[in-house]
């Protein structure tokens, strides 16, 4: 027997395409003004702002699915696709963080001349665009998917703050070492931010208890129901973060009580741990017989 209680769909999707439209233009000419002024803090802004305009497209793609109904072959619906449209979003910023890499250090060993007038104008604008668009999506649902856009995104206005002190300084010193050092520096900020979005991805995929959830707390809240004799094969992961499902096998003194103890257990579980879509299964005390290979017990305190 179970007790399900879905979440409502999500409500006030990011304003993607708007801020795709925003990023794209203006990516372009970020582009040429780069090329331009031979600036690689330009041209590996310019490059961002072209990531960042497919990561939005591909986290409007990833939130129409998800917005699709439960059907016979997919019977948690399409929820899962924000996921794994951050998990995408992820692996191109790390594409683009070695490339970016890659050009700092050719720079390093062979420096280039820079129009550092061209640069500061350039750069001011694409602070100001980059900041709209942070503006824009932070407005909206912090899922996985807007998180992935939104880092690609403050990645961007890192990058327009740090072109625009390196034309400031090129300008008042002549230093054009300041482009391609500035450039490390921003590749190994968004890498720590890639590297983190990266592994909750992974986790949801993989299944993982989520990060809110202590298992082992959880297991004795169960034990602890009356009418419960002990928990195993107890199971908890995330459909999409902020959505989590349950199951196990709850040891019980009278089966013909299970109403009342399953009650009481989905009541433990939405009040204690905020988990509603839940799946438990009675068995009669003493005739428990665990199908898993390992089976954590949490049994009834004496």
């Amino acid at each position: 027997m179970s007790s399900h209680r879905h979440r409502p769909a999500h409500e006030g999707k990011p304003a993607f395409i708007a801020a795709l439209m925003v990023t794209l233009v203006y990516a372009v000419i970020e582009l040429a003004g780069g090329l331009w002024s031979d600036s690689l803090a330009l041209v590996s802004d310019a490059g961002h702002m072209f990531s960042d305009a497919l990561a939005l497209a591909l986290a409007a793609v990833a939130g129409w699915l998800a917005q699709r109904p439960v059907g016979l072959r997919h019977s948690y619906g399409w929820a899962r696709a924000e996921v794994i449209g951050a998990m995408l979003n992820s692996l191109l910023m790390l594409a683009i963080i070695v490339v970016l890499v890659v050009e700092a250090v050719q720079r390093l060993l062979e420096p280039r001349p820079v129009i550092a007038g061209g640069v500061i104008v350039i750069a001011f604008i694409g602070l100001v665009v980059n900041g709209v668009v942070v503006f824009m999506l932070g407005r909206s649902e912090h899922s996985l998917n807007a998180r992935a856009a939104l880092i690609h995104v403050m990645g961007d206005l890192v990058s327009s703050v740090a072109a625009l002190i390196a034309g400031a300084v090129i300008y008042v010193t002549g230093w054009v070492l300041i482009d391609p050092i500035l450039s490390l520096v921003i590749a190994g900020l968004i890498l720590m931010s890639t590297l983190g979005l990266l592994r909750d991805t992974l986790h949801v995929l993989m299944e993982g208890v989520p990060a809110s959830v202590d298992l082992a707390q959880l297991g004795r809240t169960l034990a602890a129901v009356p009418g419960v004799a002990s928990v195993h094969d107890l199971h908890v992961w995330s459909i999409t973060p902020g959505s989590v499902a349950l199951s196990a096998h709850l040891e019980v003194d009278d089966l013909a009580h299970w109403p009342e103890t399953l009650e009481a257990a989905r009541a433990a579980l939405h009040d204690g741990f905020g988990i509603d879509h839940v799946t438990l299964q009675p068995e009669q005390g003493g005739a428990a017989q665990p199908h898993t290979a390992v089976v954590r017990l949490w049994p009834r305190k004496p």
